[in-house]
């Protein structure tokens, strides 16, 4: 009897020190901090994409012949925001290189707005116009910083993930490697700027 109650506490103590070891809890909590992550870089987005119409329309004002400037920003615009994001983009990485490849095609588009505005001393002289266009950049470092938590957080969890025993915790509950930001293609290539 005695040697019952001895080798089930054993076994039970054993239990326990392995279970402290499986990284379960740690993995929970990693996996919360990339979402919260995620959950930032789509509040910049937000902010970003609230910020378009006012801009598009201070710029619609002055410059009607640049209707399809305005038209890519609004339909890049349209895109983005038919994008459902959720948690399986994050589990997902053709949806997140496709959600990746619209915000892309967005900052490209204000880029193009952006330059439609030198070409209208008035239109930067505007002071709504300025300050939209503050806000915008100051949004698009703002974007910049969240992606570069996000890139960060992931990269501690996909470490945590794939290291011995938690892989095996992992594997178990069904939690893997989360995709990360990557750069366009066409970002390896400097760009050209030219005065003639």
């Amino acid at each position: 009897m005695l040697w019952i109650k001895k080798s089930t506490l054993v076994v039970l103590l054993s239990g326990s020190l392995m279970l402290t070891g499986c990284g379960y809890n740690t993995l929970q909590v990693k996996d919360e901090a990339v979402t919260a992550s995620w959950s930032e870089v789509q509040n910049q987005y937000q902010r970003r994409a609230d910020l378009v119409p006012n801009l598009v329309n201070v710029v619609k004002g002055y410059a009607k012949h640049e209707e399809q400037v305005l038209t890519e920003v609004t339909q890049a615009r349209a895109n983005v925001a038919g994008l459902k994001v959720d948690k399986e983009v994050l589990e997902d990485p053709a949806l997140f290189q496709k959600y990746q490849e619209a915000q892309g095609q967005l900052t490209g588009a204000l880029s193009r707005l952006i330059a439609v505005s030198e070409n209208y001393p008035d239109l930067k002289a505007n002071e709504q116009f300025r300050d939209l266009q503050v806000q915008l950049e100051g949004t698009e470092n703002r974007i910049a910083v969240a992606r570069n938590r996000y890139i960060t957080t992931v990269q501690d969890y996909n470490a945590y993930v794939r290291q011995f025993p938690q892989v095996m915790t992992a594997k178990v509950i069904g939690m893997h490697t989360k995709p990360n930001f990557s750069a366009e293609q066409s970002a390896q290539t400097a760009p050209k700027v030219s005065f003639d």
